[in-house]
């Protein structure tokens, strides 16, 4: 990077040089067949979830129920703005 000194602006820019990601094809492919095992692990959890999520809702729903019936219900709350 060049910077002149009396304006102090770029003049001049040369960017780095990036490496390579991959040495040679073979490294590639083995990535990419990497990636997809790890992309289609991660659809197989996914889907796992979505057959439980139902199930999961349901149990969320009745544990509010009961914490709503165990709870009294004292009203609204009082504000702030209702104490003026």
């Amino acid at each position: 990077m060049k910077i002149d000194p009396a304006t102090h602006g770029i003049i001049a820019h040369t960017a780095p040089v990036k490496p390579k990601t991959f040495n040679d094809m073979e490294e590639a492919a083995r990535a990419m067949k990497e990636q997809d095992s790890r992309r289609d692990s991660i659809f197989r959890q996914s889907l796992e979830a979505q057959k439980h999520a139902s199930e999961l809702l349901e149990k969320k729903f009745q544990e509010a129920v009961k914490k709503a019936k165990e709870t009294p219900d004292t009203g609204r709350p009082i504000r702030d703005f209702d104490l003026d």
